[in-house]
């Protein structure tokens, strides 16, 4: 634990791309659980970590064996503000049940791990959180042999922000090679929160914390630089209408606005998948039935998201549908969403669970869509696609947290609670679906990451296949049962496409 590839992002380092650590001499300690990356807690409010986050976990269970093993490295989500790759959330237990090697990397986040500045004299163009990532990726692709790691079999995994970040390490030139073989789990590029479309937002973090200078990048990040870095995390800097043009978080990913020899994004994400090299390696892309019901609390907390939509309906499209058409042709696109999700009626709090579907849909659902879709035309590699359905009364820990225990439902990142153990869950007894449930991941994912094929004992002989371009879109849907069958999703998917095709025409 806590093995920092980097040098501490500190003073004139905070905001920057990270900076290799010098090797060290004689014996390094790393036995001692890290903090998690600095942020603020969603429910007390209250700022936890570090700014000095930068490491890697390393579990392996076996440091000698006839055959390196396969490597797992993941990025874990949290909407590229919070998250956190310990134990308390990321524990190894039960992919130590299988011969892998695995690897969490910690990124900085919100405005330590994003702030974009566009002056190149001030040498901060953002996604420095990325750049965390990346060179963690090159950290293990060289040292990985040293923990019985096979350096040339590695799969990138990660959940929600982590998949898109996953999905950003696809289409980077700079990653290529560092990786073998990916698992989106609930996000990739396209989804509407993986690239913030905010403007002049470090002026508004100064302004925030009592900044009165002018709109200068030198003096803004001279300023924000000197700050405690607790005091960056303090203020909610989003609009009524930044909040109605879906965005969910303030700092994030962005298009960087110069060209450096560490630049991630260089352009829009979508103009990149036709070249991109993760063309090459076998993919599993994967969704939750009801991703939406992260929504359930924000809707509470903020009904105006809900009641909005009454007056003003356009808000139901996604904001490169808004920005691409008057307002007249936003109306008429949003009234088919109305209708297939709220069926024309007047919206109040008691439509919360229609919210949280078409959020589903909105959110991540018809981006992961689009993104199968573009992997069908560009990619020469396999592509499977996956729905986790399994709804624990008890164990599904995300919809527990997002609705309590009265609403059912398989929420966005509730399969997390069947890949890791940590601070949240309890040891199962065998018998139970939920720990059938966990063996059954865990041997899929392992599978893949072993052989680059997820087809494994725990299918009870079914055939998983990839997805055909010609073909339905098949998925594989693990409930009380694993069943391969055609997208639930899809008819309603498909009046999310007809939006574009609008858009396109």
């Amino acid at each position: 634990q806590r093995l920092a590839p980097s040098k501490p992002p500190l003073g004139p380092l905070r905001f920057k791309a990270p900076v290799a650590a010098t090797p060290w001499q004689g014996v390094l300690d790393c036995t001692q659980k890290a903090e998690k990356p600095l942020q603020k807690n969603g429910r007390t409010n209250e700022i936890e970590g570090d700014e000095d986050c930068l490491y890697l976990n390393i579990y392996a269970k076996k440091l000698k064996s006839e055959n390196p093993l396969p490597v797992m490295v993941f990025l874990y989500g949290g909407g590229f503000e919070k998250g956190d790759p310990t134990r308390d959330l990321h524990g190894p237990d039960y992919l130590m049940m299988k011969d892998v090697i695995l690897v969490t990397i910690a990124y900085r986040l919100g405005p330590l791990g994003f702030l974009s500045l566009h002056d190149p004299a001030v040498g901060t163009p953002g996604n420095a959180g990325l750049k965390d990532q990346l060179l963690g990726l090159q950290w293990v692709k060289e040292n990985i042999k040293h923990f019985n790691g096979d350096s040339n079999n590695i799969t990138l995994f990660g959940e929600s922000a982590g998949s898109a970040s996953t999905h950003f390490m696809m289409l980077s030139p700079l990653a290529k090679g560092l990786f073998h073989k990916a698992i989106l789990m609930s996000g990739t590029v396209l989804c509407p929160w993986a690239l913030s479309p905010l403007k002049a937002l470090p002026k508004r973090l100064a302004q925030a914390n009592g900044y009165t200078g002018d709109d200068n990048d030198h003096d803004v990040l001279e300023y924000l630089q000197q700050l405690p870095a607790a005091e960056l995390l303090r203020h909610n800097l989003l609009t009524k209408e930044e909040n109605l043009d879906d965005c969910l978080f303030a700092f994030g990913p962005v298009i960087e606005p110069y060209l450096t020899e560490t630049c991630i994004i260089p352009k829009q994400p979508i103009a990149l998948f036709a070249d991109a090299w993760g063309n090459d390696i076998p993919v599993i892309i994967s969704g939750t039935s009801f991703e939406g019901l992260l929504m359930f609390a924000r809707v509470h907390m903020a009904p105006f998201l809900l009641h909005e939509l009454n007056e003003n309906q356009q808000h139901m499209l996604p904001l490169e549908l808004k920005q691409k058409h008057d307002i007249q042709t936003q109306r008429e696109l949003a009234a088919k969403l109305r209708e297939t999700h709220f069926s024309e009626r007047e919206l109040q709090m008691e439509h919360v669970l229609n919210y949280c579907e078409y959020a589903s849909y909105k959110v991540f659902w018809h981006p992961i869509l689009r993104t199968v879709k573009a992997r069908l035309r560009h990619a020469r590699a396999p592509t499977y696609l996956y729905r986790f359905d399994f709804d624990s009364p008890d164990f599904n820990h995300q919809r527990i947290g997002y609705c309590g225990k009265e609403v059912r439902g398989v929420s966005h990142v509730d399969d997390h609670s069947y890949l890791f153990f940590g601070d949240f869950a309890w040891k199962l007894d065998k018998d139970t679906p939920e720990f059938r449930t966990i063996q059954r991941k865990i041997d899929i994912w392992t599978s893949f990451a072993a052989n680059s094929d997820p087809n494994c004992d725990n299918l009870g002989g079914k055939k998983w296949m990839p997805l055909q371009a010609d073909g339905k879109l098949h998925c594989l849907n693990v409930s009380e049962d694993l069943e391969v069958i055609e997208l639930p999703e899809i008819h309603k998917l498909q009046v999310w496409d007809s939006l574009y095709e609008v858009a396109e025409e």
